[in-house]
């Protein structure tokens, strides 16, 4: 019981002498660091290293509740929802059209272990993608080592596939940069 009251007694004094002395960040600052996040996210909607759409709703929600600005509420929803099913499409869409293409769960491995090799092992920007592309060839060939074809239509699949997650994915971060960047410049 007496420790209890110590360490509300002590909370209670770091309340008034922490909290009281908060520094506010200039909003010009705030903004800047908005706009950083949000165009590194921008930039990780396709590569694969940086966060893409959390690092962009990170710079849409610090300038949303870190100034004071007139940016509706309902963008905040609309773009949580849209990164929400964006992170679900990254998954579906490359299986659809990985399948649809013809590419069995061999492509499917591949393509996962060739984006993370190239993404280590290929020092070019797109290496992850080129490693993707190989590891989905190569798994399919596994698969089949004669049907040369239908790896070569199953690594068209996941590229296709990767278009279009990418595409979703650049649209909506480029929406949320243009929005943040409308509200703080006009």
């Amino acid at each position: 019981m007496v420790t209890n009251l110590r360490i509300i007694n002590f909370l209670l004094c770091f309340e008034k002498c922490i909290f009281n002395k908060i520094i506010k960040l200039d909003p010009t600052l705030i903004n800047i660091i908005a706009l950083a996040l949000l165009f590194i996210g921008l930039l990780g909607t396709f590569l694969p290293v940086l966060p893409g759409l959390l690092l962009s709703i990170c710079g849409l929600l610090i300038f949303k509740f870190g100034t004071e600005n007139e940016m509706p509420m309902i963008y905040v929803w609309i773009f949580v929802l849209l990164t929400i099913v964006s992170t679900v499409l990254n998954y579906v869409i490359p299986a659809k059209t990985n399948k649809k293409y013809g590419g069995t769960r061999y492509g499917s491995i591949g393509s996962f272990v060739g984006t993370l090799l190239g993404l280590f092992f290929i020092p070019i920007p797109f290496g992850f993608l080129i490693g993707m592309l190989l590891g989905v060839f190569l798994g399919e060939l596994l698969h089949d080592m004669n049907d040369r074809k239908k790896a070569f239509n199953s690594m068209k699949g996941a590229f296709i596939g990767f278009i279009y997650g990418t595409g979703f994915n650049l649209m909506v971060g480029l929406a949320m940069f243009l929005v943040v960047g409308y509200y703080i410049f006009f």
